[in-house]
């Protein structure tokens, strides 16, 4: 049984129970009261918010995009268009007058048949274009000169000395007795038995690899590369 407060003992019932319901209705208006006291400073910072939030896109938009990387040609796997061609190697003779001739060691190492040197065209090409991202690149930074001008430069300039600095261009000449007459590339050594090897190291590497064929031939005295394999190697190893 509910007790009345008192100075209210002589209500009646009904008069009672309206009390207590306008009392109960006092307390929510008074809980929301103060719920809305604790929100009257959302509007404020939520607008805060938002302009924190538009600050940050700003600056965003702003920061440049990282650079992705510098990809160089290649000399050796360029296409066979003579025009493009011309045009890099016009491209590399500038840079090489502006830039890696200004080193003593660069005019050391060379060549004067530098152009009939596939691998020196491509050691300068990528060169050229380790300077340029150093140098004038979206990322070009002290750290990728310094790389440049510490590892870079000084490595090229090694190998050259190794691969051609000897050379001249006498010995691309072609006549008659001339001991520099030019070759293609070095044809791989051991071609014939890729099959042979294929087979072996999909079914059977754990065994001991097939025997190769005495010099100058291949197995069963086929010429095709895959010679080398007879028809109870190729069933042992592909089970």
């Amino acid at each position: 049984m509910t007790r009345r407060p008192p100075g209210q003992a002589g209500l009646g019932d009904g008069e009672f129970a309206r009390v207590e319901a306008l009392a109960g209705l006092a307390r929510e208006v008074d809980g929301l009261r103060r719920g809305l006291d604790a929100l009257l400073g959302t509007p404020t910072r939520v607008d805060d918010l938002a302009r924190t939030v538009a600050q940050l896109a700003d600056a965003f938009a702003a920061t440049p995009a990282r650079p992705g990387p510098t990809v160089a040609p290649s000399w050796l796997t360029a296409p066979t268009d003579s025009e493009a061609l011309a045009g890099l190697l016009e491209e590399l003779c500038r840079w090489l007058q502006a830039v890696f001739l200004r080193y003593p060691d660069g005019v050391a190492v060379l060549p004067e048949c530098w152009l009939w040197h596939p691998d020196v065209v491509e050691e300068l090409l990528w060169l050229m274009y380790a300077w340029r991202a150093a140098y004038e690149g979206r990322g070009a930074s002290v750290q990728l000169a310094g790389d440049w001008h510490d590892r870079q430069r000084p490595g090229v300039v090694r190998r050259l000395k190794t691969a051609a600095g000897s050379c001249s261009r006498e010995r691309h000449q072609t006549r008659p007795g001339w001991a520099g007459a030019p070759s293609g590339a070095t044809p791989v050594p051991g071609v014939e038995a890729t099959t042979s090897i294929a087979w072996w190291w999909a079914g059977a590497r754990d065994d001991a690899p097939p025997e190769p064929p005495p010099d100058g031939t291949t197995a069963q005295g086929g010429t095709g590369i895959g010679a080398a394999v007879n028809g109870a190697e190729r069933g042992r190893w592909s089970r």
